[in-house]
């Protein structure tokens, strides 16, 4: 049939690995260091790949390809990411990537996030990525408050998001499992400096005295106009 479909120029393509990350079907793939439509069935032909690029290497075109396979894609993703939550999740960034091979506007927007999902709800107790990691246990607001999030408190983190007065229950039954449950380093709590996010910090407090295992922990509390306090 004919039908929109996404080109990949692979003179202009960098290898930066942005496109394949964008493209929830996974129909992209990084093959010899450059991005490659490996699967024209898994292309929808929406195009979330093409504002990643930072080369404009992506592009659509009209041609002969194969029917968008929506059940296809939603069976791959099943079996690549079993996790309860039905999000697609990975123990690590599925495509690695040096910041040498991105233009630096590139580099220093790119997330530091190394697993899904995020939220404390969501993500399964027993995960790999828990294994040797050091926690960062975040109030929710704070990513949005303070600019250098990321590079500042999600580099080379494990990272779990809530929002104690939205969220309905207590985090410490689940934060006790996962700090029982696996070999943690360490747990750093990013709050804000209202009162209702005291209750992230007291669920991790409670949590690290159940779990019966002496684990350094630290808080940081972010002002409302992003600054650190003391």
């Amino acid at each position: 049939m004919i039908r929109k479909i996404i080109k990949i120029d692979e003179e202009k393509c960098i290898g930066c690995g942005l496109c394949a990350e964008a493209c929830h079907e996974g129909a992209i793939e990084m093959v010899d260091g450059k991005a490659k439509l490996t699967r024209e069935d898994y292309c929808d032909g929406l195009g979330d790949c093409l504002p990643a690029c930072p080369t404009d290497a992506i592009s659509f075109e009209e041609r002969e390809a194969p029917a968008y396979d929506e059940q296809a894609v939603f069976a791959s993703k099943k079996k690549a990411n079993p996790l309860p939550c039905g999000c697609p999740g990975s123990q690590s960034k599925a495509i690695e990537r040096s910041v040498g091979d991105v233009p630096e506007a590139a580099a220093v927007n790119r997330s530091q996030l190394s697993q899904w999902p995020v939220q404390i709800k969501l993500v399964p107790v027993n995960a790999p990525y828990f294994e040797g990691a050091n926690l960062l246990v975040a109030a929710d607001c704070t990513a949005y408050a303070y600019g250098d999030f990321h590079k500042d408190f999600i580099r080379n983190k494990v990272t779990l998001i809530g929002c104690p007065k939205l969220d309905e229950g207590d985090y410490a039954e689940k934060l006790t499992a996962i700090l029982s449950n696996n070999n943690i380093k360490s747990v750093t709590v990013v709050r804000m400096e209202v009162p209702c996010c005291g209750g992230i910090e007291n669920a991790v407090k409670r949590a690290l005295q159940a779990s019966g295992k002496f684990i350094p922990w630290q808080v940081v509390i972010v002002s409302t106009d992003g600054r650190i306090l003391d």
